[in-house]
């Protein structure tokens, strides 16, 4: 099964949200089979979860990753970890994260995660 990009995105932020909100490990509550992309990138993306939650919490002010809500923490990990790895223009990964933020949660998460992934962004390349 091959899904569109975006799609897999959505798939892999909710492997996501249920590992983090349940801590149970990912898949375990998703029905379904799984997209290569999605399971690739949501294994990415937990395995890496501290020092994503680490330079979400240096650009985020008041809002340590800890203290945002768990769809938009999710959101902004998939984001970071598609900054770091090059292979998706920074505009792409911005305007899909700020989608899935819209779509899941509210348009202040929209705002919330299209200032946090500028701010990496801007730290990443100066």
């Amino acid at each position: 099964m091959t899904l569109s990009r975006r799609a897999a995105r959505r798939t892999a932020l909710f492997l996501l949200y249920q590992w983090d909100l349940t801590g149970q490990p990912l898949g375990t509550n998703y029905e379904g089979e799984i997209d290569d992309f999605a399971r690739s990138l949501a294994e990415a993306v937990a395995a890496n979860a501290d020092e994503l939650d680490a330079r979400i919490s240096a650009v985020s002010g008041d809002w340590p990753a800890g203290q945002l809500g768990t769809l938009e923490r999710n959101v902004l990990r998939i984001g970071i970890h598609e900054l770091d790895e090059g292979t998706v223009p920074l505009e792409v990964v911005i305007d899909e994260a700020v989608t899935l933020a819209k779509r899941y949660s509210s348009e202040d998460a929209g705002r919330l995660v299209n200032g946090i992934l500028a701010a990496i962004a801007r730290t990443a390349t100066a």
